[in-house]
């Protein structure tokens, strides 16, 4: 017969047999902790990591273009970065020759973009015009190292020409205007450059910015002031879409004596003299003791009041001259 303390032990072991089975189909162990899972740290991580992919979006790409816009920069080693844009086309044009208002150019191109032009130039200070400006106003504009942006209304829709308008607006040496008829949709021209194109957000109106806005190697009038209060940006001197009559002045400016004044006419001062944009802004009738031009400078033009000095502005019909002229 079993004793008192050997049912105590045979019961001990069952019950510890039982606890066993019981953790083994599951059971749960009062000593074990319950594991928590740190979300505020993974919180944490997914934030910054988003932070980071955001700039990296934004970011990266700028500098990819920068970068890329690098080599378009001139300098006296490369003097002509267009070059290395596909679809430049780039002529020689002689430099100097004026007309006025309403003489019109029957030009080579279109849009122009060198040759004969009106002694006045269009505001080329960042200016975007709404409306279609004259064609000889604005070449000359060109001979002071703008680059004119002109656009197809009917082939740019608001979207693109909002995203020309941040390339122009603001920008010295620069403007922008429509040009109706226009085969493509934009067309870039600089003296003696242009680059047409279909596609608002090609790559190549930032390289063409770039590479010829304001480039001192690549336009005649160095030195030359963009700046020209009297060209209305709201009613500027309009385009005139028919083609030019018998008595237009010929690419050659046949007729037309250089303004010696600006580069290119042997003054061998750019933009007139150095300091001076345009020539000799500021003295009215010209330089007092030279009248008629210079003298012992053979074909140097007179103009009206000028002592032969080219005018920085030439007043609209009906406008009165800007402050100072």
């Amino acid at each position: 017969m079993p004793s008192p303390t050997s049912a105590k032990s045979a019961k001990t072991v069952k019950a510890a047999g039982k606890s066993s089975s019981s953790r083994q189909r599951g059971g749960k162990n009062p000593l074990q902790k319950k594991r928590q899972v740190p979300w505020l740290a993974i919180g944490a991580v997914v934030v910054v990591l988003a932070l980071v992919g955001v700039l990296a979006y934004s970011l990266v790409p700028k500098y990819i273009d920068k970068a890329d816009l690098e080599k378009f920069t001139p300098s006296a080693e490369k003097k002509d970065p267009s070059d290395q844009i596909e679809g430049v086309t780039k002529k020689d044009y002689p430099a100097g020759l004026h007309v006025t208002e309403p003489q019109r150019v029957a030009y080579d191109q279109s849009p122009p973009f060198g040759g004969p032009h009106d002694q006045a130039w269009a505001n080329c200070t960042g200016v975007v015009y709404s409306k279609p400006i004259r064609l000889e106003n604005a070449v000359h504009s060109l001979e002071h190292g703008a680059v004119w942006v002109t656009y197809n209304p009917d082939k740019v829709d608001s979207a693109g020409i909002d995203s020309l308008k941040q390339k122009v607006e603001g920008k010295q040496q620069t403007m922008m205007s429509p040009y109706p008829g226009l085969p493509s949709a934009i067309s870039l021209q600089s003296w003696g450059h242009e680059l047409k194109l279909d596609n608002v957000d090609d790559k190549r109106v930032n390289q063409f910015l770039t590479a010829l806005r304001g480039n001192p190697y690549a336009y005649p009038e160095v030195g030359a002031s963009c700046s020209n209060p009297s060209f209305d940006a709201n009613n500027p001197l309009p385009y005139d879409p028919t083609p030019p009559g018998p008595d237009a002045v010929p690419m050659d400016g046949k007729g037309l004596q250089p303004d010696l004044s600006e580069l290119g006419g042997g003054s061998g001062l750019p933009g007139g003299m150095p300091g001076l944009p345009g020539g000799m802004p500021g003295l009215p009738g010209g330089m007092p003791g030279l009248p008629g031009g210079l003298p012992g400078v053979p074909g140097v033009p007179s103009l009206p009041g000028a002592g032969g000095i080219e005018l920085p502005t030439q007043p609209a019909p009906g406008q009165q001259p800007a402050a100072g002229q």
